[in-house]
C-alpha cells in the first residue's frame, strides 16, 4: 500500500517547486536586464551627440566606417580572438588553470567595452550607432558568461566546461548581440558603396531562394552584406569575416564544385562551408588579387592589409 504525503510534506514540496521555478525566471530576467542596462547606458552617454534637428540626412563617410573600425569593430574582434585562443586550449588541454584564463578574458572583455564605449559615432550613420550599441551589449555578455565560466571551472572537466559555454545564456545573448552588430556594420558598407556608385543600391533584401545565378551577378560589397547577414540567423560565432565565406562561396561555384553536386542555391553552399568547416580567416586575401580586383570596397584594413 502507498504512502500518501502529508499536508507538510506536499506543501514543501510545492514550495520547493515554486522556488525553482522562481529562480530559472529570475536568471533569465537578470540576462536581459544586463542587456536593457547597456542599452540605456550608451543612450545616455550619447544624448550629447544627437542633434536637435529633425529630418537629418544618412550619410555614410568612408571616413566613418574607418573610425568604427579600428575605434568599435577591431577592439571586439580582438576580444573575439582571444576568446577563441583560449577556447582552443582549453579544448587541447594546453591550459592548466581554465579558471584564471576565463577570469582573464572577463578582464578583456570589460577593457574592449570600454575602448568601444568611449568611440564617437555620427549621428548621420544611425546603422553605426546601433552597431555599437550590439557590440558593447554583447561584450558586457560575455563578460559575465566568462565570469559565470570562470566559477564552474573548479568543478568541472574541460570537455564538460566548454560545452557549458557553448550552452551558456549570457554566452548566447553575447552571441546574439554581436552578430547583429556585425550585420549593421556591413549594411553600412553597403550604404556607403550607393553614394559612390549610383549603380549599387542601398538597401538589398536577401530573397527567400538565392539561385547561384543571381548571386554571380551582385557586386562584391552586397555579398559581404548577404553572408554577414548569413551568419547573424545562424547566430554563428566565427573566427572568419563575412567576406572569406564569401570568397569560399565563389570560389566553390567557380570550381565547378556545385554543378557538380547539383546545388542550386547559395544557402546550400553555405551550409556545406560552414558545417565542413572549410572557411578561414584570411581566405578573401588570398584570392582577392584572382576575384575581386575592380570590385568596390570602402578603405577598410581587412580588405586592404599591410602587406599588400
Amino acid at each position: 500500500m502507498e504512502k500518501r504525503l502529508t499536508r507538510t510534506e506536499l506543501l514543501f514540496s510545492f514550495g520547493f517547486l515554486f522556488m525553482l521555478v522562481v529562480a530559472v525566471g529570475a536568471f533569465f530576467y537578470g540576462v536581459q536586464i544586463g542587456s536593457d542596462k547597456t542599452e540605456s547606458k550608451f543612450i545616455e552617454q550619447t544624448k550629447h551627440l544627437s542633434s536637435t534637428k529633425e529630418g537629418v540626412v544618412t550619410a555614410y563617410q568612408q571616413q566613418d566606417l574607418v573610425s568604427f573600425y579600428h575605434t568599435v569593430f577591431l577592439p571586439y574582434r580582438e576580444f573575439q580572438n582571444e576568446w577563441f585562443a583560449s577556447l582552443h586550449k582549453m579544448s587541447s588541454q594546453q591550459l592548466v588553470d581554465s579558471s584564471s584564463a576565463l577570469k582573464e578574458l572577463s578582464s578583456l572583455a570589460k577593457q574592449k567595452y570600454k575602448e568601444a564605449e568611449h568611440a564617437s559615432v555620427p549621428k548621420t550613420s544611425p546603422l553605426l550607432e546601433e552597431a555599437q550599441l550590439q557590440f558593447l551589449k554583447g561584450l558586457k555578455m560575455f563578460q559575465e558568461a566568462a565570469d559565470r565560466g570562470a566559477v564552474s571551472a573548479k568543478e568541472l572537466s574541460a570537455a564538460e566546461l566548454l560545452a557549458a559555454l557553448k550552452q551558456d545564456a549570457y554566452y548566447l545573448e553575447g552571441v546574439k548581440h554581436t552578430m547583429a552588430g556585425q550585420q549593421n556594420y556591413y549594411d553600412a558598407m553597403l550604404k556607403w558603396a550607393s553614394s559612390v556608385n549610383p549603380n549599387i543600391p542601398s538597401n538589398y533584401a536577401n530573397p527567400d531562394v538565392l539561385e547561384i545565378a543571381a548571386w554571380k551577378a551582385l557586386p562584391l560589397v552586397i555579398k559581404n552584406k548577404l553572408m554577414a547577414e548569413q551568419l547573424n540567423v545562424r547566430k554563428q560565432l566565427a573566427s572568419f569575416y563575412p567576406q572569406d565565406l564569401t570568397t569560399r562561396v565563389d570560389e566553390f561555384i567557380l570550381s565547378g564544385q556545385a554543378s557538380k553536386m547539383k546545388m542550386k542555391t547559395v544557402d546550400a553552399i553555405v551550409d556545406l562551408l560552414i558545417n565542413t568547416e572549410a572557411v578561414r580567416s584570411g581566405d578573401f586575401s588570398g584570392s582577392k588579387a584572382q576575384l575581386y580586383t575592380k570590385d568596390l570596397l570602402p578603405q577598410l584594413p581587412f580588405f586592404f592589409p599591410e602587406k599588400e
